[in-house]
């Protein structure tokens, strides 16, 4: 659980993340720290990292319900663009031979 004094905290760190305001090492190490061991932190993380990310993005229709519903991955390296690979897709989703009785 949060204290009330590392709450405020890690509000004011999340909230120059979300500025892209400049925040010390020691400060990230903290605030990662507390995002590691109380999911708590971790939501107040990532909320500020994909309001940094997208900026005035966020604040509009679908978008904004993403934000605030803490859904989707923030960091658009992470998502997949474009067309996959059929047959890896189709492998992917085939049944195990013992699951479809063949053997």
């Amino acid at each position: 659980m949060l204290s009330n004094e590392a709450r405020l905290q890690l509000n004011d760190i999340a909230s120059r993340i979300a500025e892209r305001e400049e925040v010390s090492l020691e400060e990230m190490i903290f605030i990662e720290k507390w995002a590691k061991h109380n999911a708590s932190a971790a939501e107040i993380l990532r909320k500020a990292r994909r309001r940094a990310t997208l900026g005035k993005n966020c604040e509009g229709s679908l978008d904004a319900f993403m934000c605030d519903m803490d859904l989707g991955d923030p960091d658009p390296s992470n998502h997949l663009i474009g067309p996959q690979d059929p047959i890896t897709l189709a492998e992917w989703f085939m049944r195990p031979k013992w699951f479809r009785g063949d053997q």
